[in-house]
This record gives C-alpha cells, sequence and structure tokens, in this order.
C-alpha cells in the first residue's frame, strides 16, 4: 500500500513528521495484510507499528498485553490522541464490560486491549466472531517462551487465532528475546512464515556500569545524589531488602517507596500509580515490578543484586530512558549474590534441563560483569548481535579497567580452599590468607594450614575480587549443599600447575572515584529554558490530575522541552513542535501557548 495515508495519519493523530527507523515498512507490511514478527528495544517504538496499521484497516484491532497497567496507560494515551480505544479486563464492573463489548460488536472502536486470559474465554472469542477485527497485535510476545523469565502459559494458545481468523494479519511485538526465544516465539505462534523485523537491540542513551560491592547502601546513595528529584526504579533481591532499601532512601531525604508480591495488593497499586503518575519517585523493587511499566522519563534503573541473567538484566534495565533521552543503569554486585543465586537454582524444584540452563544464563551474566570488553558489545552479543566498535558510554570505555597477572593470587586462593577442605566461603578463606586471628580460625586449626598468611600482600578487597572472577572463570564453583562453600573445578588443577595464566581485571582508582562522584545522565534542558520548561511541567502536572491519568499520557518530557527551546507564540507554530497531533492541539493549545507568552 502507499506510504502516504500512513504518514499522514502518523502526522494528524500523533503530531510526528516521520517514522522511525522499521517502523515504516512494518506498518506498511501489516496494514497490507501480512503477518509480522517485531523485534525493537524498549522505546523504539513498538506500539506504533501496531496502532497505525489499526486506524489505517477496517474493523478494530485487538492488543493481547499481559499487564493490567500497561493496557491502561496506553488506552489513556490514546484517548488523549482522540483514538477510540478501550480495554476489558477485570478492574472494569459489570456495566462498563458490557458497554465496551457492545462498542465492539458495533465497530465503535478503534482498538480494544485485552489480556490472553479473556481473549481465550468462549465468550470473547464468540464476541470475536461477530466482529470485524482489522489485526491481532501480540505485545510482550517472549512470554511464549517456556525457558524467558516472563513465562504465561496462555500464550502457548493463541494459535487459536490463526486458526480461527486465518485472513486476519497478526503482528507479533518484544524487546527482549535472546535468538532460541526468537525462534521458539515463531514456532509456538505459528509465524515461521511471518516476515521477520529485527532491529539493533542497543540502547544508545543508557549507560551500563557495574561496581564491586563494598558497603552497596554507601554506594547506593553516591550513585543517587546526582540523579535527586528524578525518576528511576531500584532493584534488589529480596522482598525484606526492598522495604529496609525505601526505608533508607526515605531517612536521606528521596521519594522512595516499596514494591514486592508480599505488600498487600491495594499498597502495590497505589505505589504503582503514585510512581507512574507523580515526578521523582525511586521505586524500590523486586523484579515483580517493572514488566510493561510505560514510563518514559525513568532515569535510571540500578540494581543492588545480581540478577538472574543477561535477558532479565536487559529488560529491567531497559525501562530507563524510554523516552530516548540520557539515563543510566547501575549494577553493584558482590559473590555473595553469585552463591545465593546458585543456591536458589540448586534447591529449585526445577528438571536438570532447566537447572543447567540457569547456570549457563548465571554463568554469561557473570561473564558480562567482569569483562574488561566495552559493556555494550558483550550484552549485544547474548542477542546474537555484533557492535562494531566500543560504544564509549559505558564504565569500561570511559574508565578502562587494569588487566594484571593475577596467576600467583590464583594459586594462592585454590590451595587456600583445597587445604581448608573446600567447604568454607569467602569471607572465612580470606581470613586464612591474611593470617586473621579469629574464634572460627582457632576452632579449625586453620593457623596451621601452609596458606595460612600467604596472601597478606593484598588487602581483603582485592581478595574479594580475585575469588568473584575465580567463581566467574568457573576455576573455582559454589557448593550450593554446603552454605555457600567454594570447590575446586576440573580447571583448578592446569592453574595449580602453572599450566595456565589467569589474567583478571582491577579497578582503577579513576573508576573508583567516578564511582563516589557520579555524573549527571538525565534530560538536558538548557538553563535559559528552564523556567518554561518547569512552568510547562507544572501545567502538564495540571492537567494529569484533572483527569486522573499519568503525567506522560498529556506530554513526554521531551516535548516540553521542545516547546520550551521552540517558544511557539502561535498554535499554527505549536502544531509543528514534534509529538502534539491534532487532538492534543485542539485540547491544550491555547494553554500552553499562553504559558509561552507570559515566560516571554
Amino acid at each position: 500500500m502507499s506510504s502516504r495515508p500512513a504518514h499522514d495519519l502518523l502526522s494528524r493523530i500523533f503530531g510526528y513528521d516521520d517514522f522511525r527507523g522499521p517502523q515504516q515498512a512494518i506498518v506498511e507490511h501489516v496494514a497490507a495484510g501480512n503477518d509480522a514478527l517485531v523485534l525493537m528495544p524498549t522505546g523504539g517504538g513498538k506500539s506504533l507499528c501496531y496502532q497505525v496499521p489499526s486506524l489505517l484497516r477496517d474493523g478494530t484491532g485487538i492488543v493481547i498485553s499481559p499487564l493490567i497497567a500497561l493496557m491502561q496507560d496506553q488506552v489513556e494515551a490514546l484517548r488523549q490522541l482522540g483514538v477510540r480505544a478501550e480495554f476489558l479486563n477485570s478492574t472494569l464492573d459489570g456495566d462498563t464490560a458490557a458497554r465496551v463489548e457492545r462498542e465492539l460488536l458495533a465497530g465503535e472502536l478503534d482498538m480494544l486491549y485485552v489480556a490472553p486470559e479473556r481473549l481465550l474465554t468462549g465468550r470473547f472469542l464468540s464476541l470475536l466472531a461477530r466482529s470485524r477485527i482489522a489485526l491481532f497485535a501480540i505485545d510482550e510476545a517472549h512470554c511464549v517462551s517456556q525457558w524467558g523469565h516472563d513465562f504465561r502459559p496462555e500464550y502457548r494458545q493463541l494459535t487459536v487465532l490463526h486458526e480461527r481468523w486465518p485472513d486476519v494479519p497478526r503482528i507479533a511485538l518484544t524487546a527482549t528475546a535472546d535468538p532460541p526465544t526468537q525462534r521458539e516465539i515463531a514456532e509456538r505462534l505459528d509465524l515461521t512464515g511471518a516476515q521477520h523485523f529485527v532491529s539493533s537491540f542497543d540502547r544508545p542513551n543508557i549507560r551500563y556500569t557495574v561496581v564491586q560491592k563494598d558497603n552497596a547502601k554507601r554506594q547506593l546513595l553516591d550513585f543517587l545524589k546526582v540523579h535527586r528529584q528524578e525518576a528511576g526504579i531500584v532493584y534488589c533481591m529480596s522482598r525484606r531488602k526492598v522495604e529496609e532499601t525505601a526505608e533508607f532512601l526515605c531517612k536521606e531525604g528521596m521519594n522512595a517507596l516499596p514494591y514486592h508480591a508480599g505488600l498487600p495488593a491495594e499498597v502495590r497499586a497505589a505505589n504503582q500509580r503514585r510512581f507512574l503518575r507523580e515526578d521523582g519517585i525511586v521505586m524500590c523493587a523486586t523484579i515483580a515490578f517493572g514488566m510493561g511499566i510505560d514510563k518514559p522519563d525513568v532515569r535510571f534503573v540500578a540494581h543492588t543484586d545480581l540478577p538472574k541473567s543477561m535477558e532479565g538484566y536487559y529488560q529491567e534495565t531497559g525501562r530507563a530512558g524510554r523516552d530516548g533521552e540520557p539515563a543510566e543503569a547501575w549494577l553493584c554486585y558482590g559473590l555473595g549474590d553469585v552463591v545465593l543465586l546458585k543456591q536458589m537454582i540448586e534447591q529449585s524444584e526445577a528438571g536438570e534441563e532447566r537447572k543447567s540452563l540457569e547456570r549457563n544464563k548465571l554463568d554469561h551474566l557473570l561473564g558480562y560483569c567482569e569483562s574488561m570488553q566495552c559493556r555494550r558489545q558483550v550484552l549485544l552479543a547474548g542477542f546474537g548481535e555484533t557492535y562494531p566498535q566500543p560504544c564509549g558510554n559505558c564504565d569500561n570505555c570511559l574508565v578502562p579497567p587494569d588487566a594484571w597477572d593475577a596467576s600467583v593470587a590464583a594459586q594462592k586462593a585454590l590451595s587456600c580452599v583445597y587445604r581448608s577442605g573446600q567447604r568454607f566461603g569467602v569471607g572465612h578463606l580470606i581470613d586464612i590468607l591474611r593470617g586473621g586471628e579469629n574464634d572460627k580460625i582457632r576452632q579449625f586449626g586453620h593457623a596451621q594450614l601452609s596458606t595460612y598468611g600467604i596472601g597478606k600482600d593484598l588487602d581483603a578487597r582485592t581478595w574479594r575480587s580475585v575469588f568473584r572472577q575465580l567463581v566467574a572463570a568457573s576455576l573455582l564453583e559454589v557448593d550450593s549443599e554446603a552454605y555457600g562453600g567454594l570447590r575446586l573445578t576440573d580447571g583448578s588443577r592446569e592453574v595449580l600447575k602453572g599450566q595456565r595464566k589467569v589474567m583478571m581485571r582491577r579497578e582503577s582508582p579513576k573508576a573508583r572515584e567516578r564511582e563516589r562522584s557520579g555524573q549527571r545522565t538525565g534530560l538536558s534542558v538548557l538553563p535559559q529554558d528552564l523556567a518554561l520548561f518547569n512552568a510547562l511541567r507544572s501545567l502538564r502536572a495540571e492537567l494529569a490530575k484533572e483527569q486522573n491519568v499519568p503525567a506522560f499520557v498529556i506530554f513526554h518530557d521531551s516535548t516540553l522541552r521542545n516547546i520550551a527551546e521552540q517558544r511557539p507564540t502561535s498554535i499554527d507554530a505549536l502544531g509543528r513542535v514534534g509529538g502534539i497531533g491534532g487532538t492534543k492541539l485542539a485540547r491544550y493549545g491555547e494553554r500552553l501557548v499562553d504559558i509561552v507568552r507570559e515566560q516571554g
């Protein structure tokens, strides 16, 4: 089909002059009635790839979305644009749900969002059979993968759409899928014949940083000092740590809230609502929080513990900077995290195949953390993508780590593990190596070991790094049945015999200084535009409160910045600012122009 109708609609409804990247090709392909599998990073504009074809084709676009919060936010955003959008989920009362169903049957909806569980009911399938359907969009398609981190069994049954409506185009979309998961999505959703549109997984606006855990609360606070008054997410491994971290940050003057599955549902909902609708909230959360969070101005995602996999890490960090503005992904981890995660894998009730997969995923992430290579190159390689040159926007590029020959230190560490019986954790092993004097050393007679005191030349922080990197290199392994004790592996022998050289990364003093001082990476507004920008944000907050919607569905920060920079003093001039479609121009144009005029 011609691209002119698509461009006209993009400008008139969404307020953009041009599509980005592969959006135009995807829109034209689906609008012509063809199936598509779309892999595009968070913030890359996936939603437009099905929203525009839904509006171009006759009938209602049915969007299958796994999360209530996501579908509500997207529907609110579409209504702001003048699109007839609704959702059907458990939050609606009977009368409202019945009205939405009548509108679907009458052809009065442009788009309808629905959870997979509801879509698969006999009642809803019957409704679809009596309706005119423009397309089926399957969002968060990675949920179909049983090996993925967000598996939803209902997604496996979505092949019914192709079986019952073979002439209705389907578009499956995800931002998180390594090559095996991509193949599984195509097979499970019967999309092997669909055209695949695979964008780069790169998020160039995100700066990646990994630091060694050494007083994690202080390190987190140092990191957050340059992000005060900015929205962000702090991920923690346990519910207890979530609450402790939120309380700690509040005492330090930050607006922090907890979120985990153990909180009452109404508390979780209230905290999520505040995060979405207020500026500057820091959400301290387990990974129960986040999938489908559509807030574009999250300026940072911090991990105070090691995630479980590269895939999970990529998806969680991807919640930062959805607006394309500078954002930061900060990970603080230590060997204790590795020990705990390996224990969790071994003690789970999963089968050996699943455990092996999870071990490999964790090892892959460990390799990323300890790598001296550009972070972005390592991260994207996990998704089958080659990044041609160092990115210049990660800690390894900005402050390259030193490499040192750790062969002798590795021999001392491995020998200490062996001579102490291969059953002690890293803290006690370091005490032995550094010649410590305590009850545990005396209890086990470890002062008599040949390795006692042979590591006094290195401080405890360096020894922790040595042991952590030995585990990451599979030269030591965690004994999950021995309370995190370390034991030798098949590869240890070569190191002990001097047949294998061991090179390790060592943080330079500059890197540690940079960690303490931080570096602002947020939305950049010129000083001369700041007063107008803040006035526009105040108006946005007022409008959002009046309508009980998140502020970002009214306007993104980047749109307000563009207004502040261009200072349009007429409706026509305002209409030329990117991100302002016809409906928003009609609803808010006069008030925006008035503020620009007032500010001079």
